[in-house]
């Protein structure tokens, strides 16, 4: 199964559906964006933008969710910022931290106004 996001005006994710493999092969046989976008369109409306996104993260870096935003420079769709002081990693375009996460086996909390981990009463 293909996975096809449906972007708004804003490159913002507005729904993600899941497409048939023969639903997007091409006249030679081959799986083919380009064949699944035009499938989509044709369900969907001719005036929709649309971006295959994968589980496996093999294309676009992330898996596409509803809020996420597909960048246009790096081909790939990143999900809404958590944080005011978090990162976005380049090569991964997911957001971290600016502390690394305690690796001690406990459950913690980000506590943004001390911009540091807190330890969950939870866990």
């Amino acid at each position: 199964m293909a996975h096809f996001a449906q972007l708004d005006e804003n490159n913002i994710v507005t729904q993600v559906i899941v497409v048939s493999n023969e639903d997007i092969k091409d006249s030679e046989g081959n799986e083919s964006e380009f064949t699944g976008i035009a499938f989509c369109k044709s369900l969907l409306g001719p005036n929709t933008i649309w971006k295959q996104t994968s589980y496996n993260n093999n294309i676009r870096k992330n898996y596409a969710g509803i809020g996420f935003t597909y960048d246009i420079t790096r081909d790939a769709f990143i999900a809404p910022k958590p944080f005011n002081s978090w990162i976005l990693n380049e090569s991964t375009c997911i957001w971290e931290s600016p502390v690394l996460y305690p690796n001690d086996g406990k459950m913690y909390a980000w506590n943004e106004e001390t911009v540091s981990w807190i330890e969950s009463s939870n866990g």
